[in-house]
């Protein structure tokens, strides 16, 4: 009798774990991760944006946290999905530029929260080259994608959509929240946006958006690259020498161009007579009075950027529609009470600043990104962190938001603490970058570096050259300071930084 009793009790024990379990797997918070590329903080609207309006971006900050200082660890697609994926830097995730390939053997994020009990999807921009592994579901682009009728691969083939991209992925990702997931699970959704990378091609309904306005320019849109390293001259990124007129500016301004006609009848190619008609009713009339008008010199350089800035303006304004559908589903469907939603791009972007675009640099506009958590319960609305946090630590946030535990091989830190509004007292100081895509796209030198709340040293290792900046007297990084005896002990503090973050982070790819 009394062998039967414990047996008996050891039964109900067993079934109450086995509840206790179940009940903790299904409160545990879902996680919607959406993600854009290219998306500078100077084009958000929380941010303050003085160029454009981003009301569902800024709804997610005023329902949740803004941080002001989330920064990447190598400002280029590729090796920032990467970080994302692993928690490690590009030289441990074995991703240093956009050329070599994502080893999917390794740890990531989405792997432990599958295996945790989520169900895992992966919609959208993946641009790592080998196949997506640790998802239920992912649907991707090839590459960089296409704006308009784009490809997706999928585990059964290549599949074109009709339609743009933006709207798409969004489909794409309504679609599997109603119905291709198990929703007896808790699930994490990774939504990435192709947009508003180049060549900036907007919707159908944002074609026109900004005619009849100017954009105000960045004071340093002619930046003549006096008083830094001589890398700031040597790059290939200018809107004035680089950029292409068929390719970036949709205007077809010399037939004779060889590359840009290609991608000019690609394009046109690509359309549907409906998106033609439409694109070409939208581009013509001011594409004429372009050629009429016959630019030079600094005029020339102005449509260039009004062109570039409003095409660029019109993809943003695509993806904030499209999370506001995103958001809207979750609070008619219920979800939203149970689901943290996460905003972030891969880096920033120069939006003329330094008469520049593109990004890769450890300068201000390419090393910020943006980064915004509503997480019900635990985020307070409307709140602000200033905190140096990094894109390193994305993935141990989310798997301690999903209650599985963190990887020592991962080297960021969970922002959870940060999200409840306590900041621990050993959170970093300062945090290391380090850019290795030299000679490549847009010709910029390699660098490491260390920024601090207020100043940041940059090392061309390959140029034995430096730079030394004070934020605070100079925010547009004009003049360097690098060995201006005012800053010698600021310079040896810093060099003595970015040597200690060197080998903390155990980076052995410079010698």
């Amino acid at each position: 009798m009394k062998n039967f009793l414990l047996y008996f009790l050891l039964i109900l024990s067993a079934i109450s774990c086995q509840n206790k379990q179940t009940d903790r797997a299904e409160s545990r918070p879902n996680i919607v991760f959406i993600f854009t590329d290219d998306h500078a903080l100077q084009a958000i609207g929380a941010y303050g944006s003085i160029i454009n309006k981003t009301p569902n971006i800024d709804r997610l900050a005023d329902e949740g946290m803004i941080f002001r200082n989330a920064f990447c660890t190598n400002s280029i697609c590729a090796p920032s999905r990467a970080v994302i994926q692993t928690g490690k830097h590009s030289h441990m995730n074995g991703v240093l530029d956009n050329i070599l390939i994502f080893d999917s053997a390794q740890v990531t994020f989405p792997k432990l929260l599958r295996q945790g009990g989520y169900q895992t999807a992966m919609i959208g921009k993946w641009h790592l080259k080998s196949e997506p592994v640790g998802f239920d579901f992912w649907k991707v682009l090839p590459g960089q994608g296409q704006y308009y009728n784009p490809d997706f691969r999928t585990p059964d083939g290549l599949q074109r959509i009709e339609g743009y991209v933006t709207d798409i992925i969004t489909d794409v990702s309504l679609e599997w929240l109603e119905n291709g997931r198990d929703k007896n699970k808790p699930f994490m959704l990774m939504t990435q946006h192709k947009a508003p990378h180049r060549t900036w091609m907007p919707g159908p309904e944002h074609l026109n958006m900004y005619d009849d306005v100017d954009i105000p320019e960045p004071e340093t849109l002619f930046d003549d690259y006096s008083g830094r390293a001589s890398g700031a001259k040597m790059q290939e990124m200018e809107i004035d020498r680089h950029m292409r007129f068929g390719w970036d500016l949709k205007v077809l301004k010399d037939p004779t161009d060889t590359v840009d006609l290609e991608v000019w009848n690609a394009r046109m190619k690509r359309f549907t007579p409906e998106q033609k008609d439409a694109w070409n009713a939208a581009y013509e009339p001011k594409n004429k009075i372009f050629m009429e008008a016959n630019l030079k010199g600094k005029d020339l350089v102005r449509w260039k950027y009004q062109r570039y800035i409003k095409d660029y303006l019109r993809c943003i304004a695509s993806v904030d529609d499209n999370i506001g559908r995103l958001l809207d589903y979750l609070d008619e469907s219920g979800l939203a009470e149970n689901t943290i939603v996460i905003y972030s791009s891969d880096q920033g972007f120069y939006l003329g600043e330094h008469g520049w675009f593109d990004k890769r640099w450890m300068y201000e506009e390419s090393l910020h990104m943006p980064y915004i958590v509503k997480w019900p319960g635990v985020t307070k609305p409307g709140s602000v962190n200033t905190d140096m946090v990094q894109n390193i630590d994305f993935a141990e946030t989310f798997l301690e938001m999903a209650g599985l535990d963190i990887p020592n091989e991962m080297q960021g830190r969970s922002l959870i603490p940060l999200l409840q509004g306590k900041t621990p007292d050993d959170w970093r100081k300062s945090i290391y970058y380090h850019y290795y895509e030299y000679p490549g796209w847009h010709m910029v030198q390699k660098h490491n570096g260390v920024r601090t709340d207020r100043y940041k040293l940059i090392n061309y290792y390959e140029l034995g050259e430096k730079e030394l900046f004070d934020l605070e007297t100079d925010p547009q990084e004009m003049k360097s300071l690098y060995n201006d005896p005012e800053y010698a002990e600021i310079q040896t503090q810093l060099e003595d930084e970015l040597q200690r973050l060197k080998l903390f982070y155990k980076d052995n790819t410079i010698q």
